[in-house]
């Protein structure tokens, strides 16, 4: 017995015996080439360190045995001469693989992003979840993101088995309420589409788009079909016919009440800390309230670094930096700031942006009136981030967020009176200011809970000395709003998801207005308090997505509750077609008015003003849309038809320069109309055409007419637009704009003015029924990325809107002929014309 049990015990040895024997450390399998071949290897001891081979073949040379180690280990074999061999990682190229997969089900991550770092080289998963890149550095590091899941960096080193599978790499999710993407290259790199019908934009990997040198987060959001800006300003985007204000804006989660530099041609936002935005027009989930026209939702980056990075870079009209700091493996600050350089540097770029902002204005005609001795106008802009990361444990996440936007214009006149020079002076400001926090819990696999607090305060202060009255204008426009959110995600069972919540928000708004002479003042001070409670379900697998709820909200000072039903459905009915249904009901609390008669300097002063139920109703919308989206060898297509009802908007934030224009009454309007996009895909380039169809009509039951065309009525819209990388690091991106004209008044013919009391008037006729000549923008831009160093990047884009310098009329008014008061004048507004504009950028 006991000799049976001893030669048991040499069987089961033998094959561990013989498996420990067939596996060589590296340094001992060069030694015995070198006695065996007679050569030497010159070798750092820490490159070989720790490598081992398994089953070695047998060779007859040396040559043999160099192309073997060189295929099979991550260093490169070099000869010297008959004897000296070198080794070393230098200039190494590997083969790796590996195989994405979701660390909670195991399920494979297709089109997942898969690039060397501080390079150009990429690729994306298969429907597997592998991937596979040739001729990679042994040096490299690999940064692999999926949307909705944190990012990871691995080593080049770690995924190259050349003898064994591929690795597995799991990725843990992010943001649970973020559904699946079924687009990962929409129009261009860095853009795709969801399956709940959202647009999300990743600035870090943003490619190229016609016109622009960075990604300007609210000008990259104009290419999807269905948005506008009938002005070419951000600070007035038309999402299917709604206005500005009708937009909710929310950064890291925190509502913002302005949104441009430069008098709306810039992007208040810095996109170089902004990682993702997320843009939905309809089916919004029911955790959102507000923006009866759209939800534009923009996040910083929420990882703790492992080293410093960081960048600056500065363009034609501003200057920037950013650097991401750990502190240590769980805390990090993340900081950002951008300033205009035009107050000490008068770019061509500047020039048209400021005769665009200012034209038509006191500005522009004092600087044309010969009669004034001189003026001065000085503008400036800047904006800063800060942002505290603190992971605890992997279960609880803690986040401090704080923004702070400025704009200022210092305006000065110098006039001769009576032989002495008097100074006159007047200023704008418009600041934003808000911070917030949030924790994230994961209680357990599946149940999260994410609760969120802000503050955000905006404020316009403008003072207007006008000389030749001695009169002093100042307008004050304060915006005060605190909120708390909870949210908490249950996964029911796999690929059914429950989310719950509940919001407070307190939004108090402040206007006044002091004339000097005549004294007059007006002061008034509004504050409305929600409470919203909201519950959604959402399923997702396979071919079907559906995502049904609805937000309850008891607002205090009205005494009233309003429900906001949600549906978002998506069903593929083949393997490359899809339908989808989506439809939602919102309501919104603050508006703006736009008062022409006494804005600054004749610059568009529009002011925040709250809902009160009586004058000034709640704005609710109502839309629904229906449409079949295709994809198949990267060709993809998007139809959409879509109907949207707004009803108590007012008359003062619709911006009429006719006979409406000091009237105030409520109203509503309605867009219907139709979307469509196709768009080709490959790794060299991506093209797309997108037209638009909508027709917009106001209701105004106490105007004659009740019902006219709105004056956001775009009709029909074309882009066309090529990216093409023809070079890995050099990037050319062209497209071409055709809009037809919006809607303006025009006099009476034979009869332009009337008399209305002790006043000459324009005499208008039928509102809003001639249009403006179609609007054609061609736009170029280019980028170039290169290396500085191993740990420094640069990119130097170039851009020209307008290239063809196209003479677009954006908008029409008439005023009194000064000189022949039975005539009307009629005055233009211009869009931008030929604006070149170049970034250099540096990364660490």
């Amino acid at each position: 017995m006991s000799k049976f049990i001893l030669l048991t015990m040499i069987l089961f040895a033998l094959p561990a015996f013989a498996q420990q024997n067939s596996v060589v450390s590296l340094q001992k399998y060069l030694s015995e080439l070198e006695t065996r071949f007679d050569v030497k290897f010159s070798y750092a001891v820490e490159d070989i360190e720790g490598i081992e081979m398994e089953d070695i073949p047998t060779v007859e040379s040396i040559n043999e045995a160099l192309n073997y180690l060189n295929t099979n280990t991550p260093l490169l074999y070099e000869n010297l001469n008959d004897r000296y061999i070198t080794v070393s990682r230098l200039n190494k190229k590997i083969t790796i693989c590996g195989i994405l997969q979701d660390a909670i089900n195991g399920e494979p991550l297709t089109g997942a992003s898969i690039v060397l770092k501080n390079q150009s080289q990429g690729t994306i998963t298969s429907s597997l979840g592998a991937f596979n890149l040739k001729d990679v550095s042994a040096s490299a590091e690999i940064l692999i993101s999926y949307l909705g899941y944190g990012e990871k960096t691995i080593k080049a080193l770690d995924l190259f088995t050349p003898d064994e599978p591929c690795k597995i790499i799991k990725l843990n999710q992010q943001d649970y309420a973020l559904s699946e993407v079924i687009v990962t290259k929409f129009l261009t790199t860095g853009l795709q589409k969801s399956v709940d019908g959202k647009t999300v934009l990743n600035t870090e990997k943003f490619g190229i788009l016609p016109g622009l040198i960075e990604p300007d987060i609210l000008q990259t959001i104009q290419v999807l079909p269905g948005v506008e800006s009938v002005n070419e300003s951000i600070a007035n985007i038309n999402v299917r016919g709604g206005t500005h204000d009708e937009n909710q804006m929310l950064w890291d989660n925190i509502t913002m009440y302005h949104s441009g530099h430069f008098f709306g041609l810039i992007s208040a936002y810095n996109p170089n800390l902004t990682q993702r935005v997320e843009v939905s027009k309809n089916g919004t989930s029911s955790q959102y309230g507000g923006g009866v026209s759209s939800t534009i939702s923009m996040y910083t980056k929420d990882e703790i670094p492992d080293h410093v990075k960081g960048g600056a870079g500065i363009n034609l009209i501003s200057g920037d930096a950013f650097v991401e700091i750990p502190l240590s493996d769980k805390l990090a600050v993340h900081l950002s700031g951008r300033r205009s350089v035009t107050d000490g540097w008068n770019t061509p770029t500047y020039d048209e942006y400021f005769r665009r902002s200012f034209e038509d204005s006191e500005i522009r005609n004092s600087e044309n009136n010969t009669s004034q001795a001189n003026s001065e106008s000085q503008f400036y802009f800047y904006d800063y981030t800060a942002k505290l990361l603190y992971d605890a444990n992997e279960k609880h996440k803690f986040r401090a967020n704080f923004i702070g936007i400025d704009n200022k214009l210092d305006y000065s006149e110098h006039v001769i009176t009576n032989g002495e020079m008097a100074s006159k002076s007047s200023q704008l400001t418009q600041k934003n200011m808000a911070f917030g926090g949030s924790w994230q819990a994961d209680w357990n696999s599946r149940f999260h809970t994410k609760l969120n607090a802000y503050y955000t305060k905006y404020n316009i202060d403008a003072n207007d000395l006008r000389i030749e009255t001695d009169q002093l204008l100042t307008q004050q426009n304060e915006v005060l709003e605190t909120g708390i959110k909870l949210n908490a995600f249950y996964e029911i069972m796999t690929h059914f998801k429950w989310l719950n919540g509940y919001q407070f928000t307190e939004t108090g708004i402040r206007n006044a207005t002091r004339v000097s002479n005549p004294l007059f003042n007006e002061r008034k001070k509004d504050v409305l308090r929600s409470h919203s409670g909201y519950s959604e379900l959402e399923y997702n697998h396979g071919t079907t997505f559906i995502r049904g709820g609805a937000r309850v909200t008891y607002f205090e000072e009205f005494d009233k509750i309003r429900v906001e039903p949600r549906l978002n459905i998506r069903q593929k009915i083949s393997g490359q077609i899809a339908l989808k249904l989506l439809g939602e009901y919102k309501y919104q609390t603050a508006t703006q008015i736009i008062d022409f008669e006494d804005d600054f300097l004749g610059v568009e002063n529009r002011r925040w003003i709250l809902a009160n139920d009586e004058d000034i109703p709640l704005i609710q919308s109502k839309q629904i849309s229906f449409g079949i989206d295709f994809k198949q060898n990267n060709w993809y297509l998007d139809a959409t038809g879509f109907y949207k009802e707004v009803d108590g908007i007012t008359a003062s934030n619709q911006g009429f320069q006719n006979q409406f224009q000091f009237l105030k009454t409520t109203g509503s309007y309605t867009a219907k109309g139709f979307e469509f996009i196709i768009n080709k895909t490959t790794n060299k380039f991506s093209t797309w055409l997108s037209y638009t169809f909508s027709q917009n009509d106001y209701t105004f039951k106490n105007f004659i007419p009740t019902n006219f065309p709105n004056n956001t009525d775009i009709r029909h819209s074309f882009t066309l637009a090529t990216n093409y990388d023809i070079l890995k690091n050099l990037k050319i991106s062209a497209g071409a704009l055709y809009r037809s004209g919006h809607p303006y008044t025009a006099p009476i013919e034979g009869e332009e003015t009337v008399q209305d009391g002790n006043n000459r008037v324009v005499n208008y006729a039928e509102p809003n029924a001639e249009n403006l000549d179609d609007f054609v923008r061609v736009d170029v831009s280019a980028a170039y990325d290169f290396k500085i160093s191993e740990s420094v990047n640069a990119k130097f884009n170039v851009g020209v809107l307008n290239v063809l310098d196209n003479e677009n009329i954006l908008q029409r008014y008439y005023q009194v002929n000064a000189t022949d008061e039975t005539k009307a004048v009629e005055i233009n507004k211009n869009s931008l014309g030929i604006t070149p504009n170049a970034s250099f950028r540096i990364y660490f």
